[in-house]
């Protein structure tokens, strides 16, 4: 299916696309409306972390919450994709994670602005190993967890999803051409909080994955 090493995607993939309030009790537990359609916004390719190097708070934050997501991996390109052959376009998966910068979020919200600031900052999409896609047969019934030192703070399943992964790989394309490589983080379950210099995140997909992250400061 792939021409590149698709299980190192964070190290060539273009464009990381990430659906916003994806879960209805994440968009409640921020006083979001539940969407009707997918909210998206963009990282950049420098927000790509893998373990052993920390999550860097940025100077200009002081609330930088966690969001467990899993990860979608194309491995095939297209433009308006069906949702019915969508999934012949994923290589495999990652557990990720969405690190959000709220309170900066928070005033861009409120003045009308992009997120940019709160969400596209180096570190802020900590990626575990690639998952191979025969490890998930069912991308839509996926148990995804994080603890912070040892609390778990979010624990859901890709079941709650409001738009499932086929819907989203299409909504996608026909407004951004997905190439080989890129990542769609599908959204996060409710429980997100503020992290803290030192923390230690533990994540996981039981029996599938695991990563841990410290948590350090520019």
């Amino acid at each position: 299916m792939t021409s590149r090493n698709v299980s190192r995607f964070w190290e060539w993939g273009k464009k990381i696309i990430c659906v916003g309030r994806n879960y209805a009790d994440h968009a409640k537990e921020l006083n979001n409306a539940v969407p009707t359609e997918p909210v998206l916004f963009l990282k950049t390719p420098s927000a790509y972390l893998t373990e052993g190097s920390p999550i860097l708070i940025p100077k200009y934050s002081n609330s930088v919450h966690h969001e467990i997501e899993l990860g979608v991996v194309i491995g095939k390109g297209g433009t308006a994709i069906p949702q019915s052959s969508a999934m012949q376009h994923v290589a495999g998966y990652a557990l990720c994670l969405d690190m959000t910068a709220r309170d900066v979020q928070d005033d861009c919200k409120s003045k009308g602005l992009p997120w940019t600031l709160a969400k596209a900052f180096n570190t802020s999409c900590p990626v575990s190993e690639f998952i191979p896609k025969e490890r998930i047969p069912d991308p839509g019934n996926v148990k995804i967890w994080l603890k912070v030192n040892g609390q778990m703070r979010q624990n859901g399943c890709t079941s709650q999803m409001i738009f499932s992964i086929p819907f989203l790989i299409s909504y996608i394309s026909e407004i951004i051409t997905l190439e080989e490589g890129d990542l769609i983080l599908t959204g996060t379950p409710k429980g997100v909080s503020a992290v803290q210099v030192h923390d230690e995140l533990h994540a996981g997909i039981d029996d599938v994955v695991s990563m841990t992250f410290k948590v350090g400061r520019l």
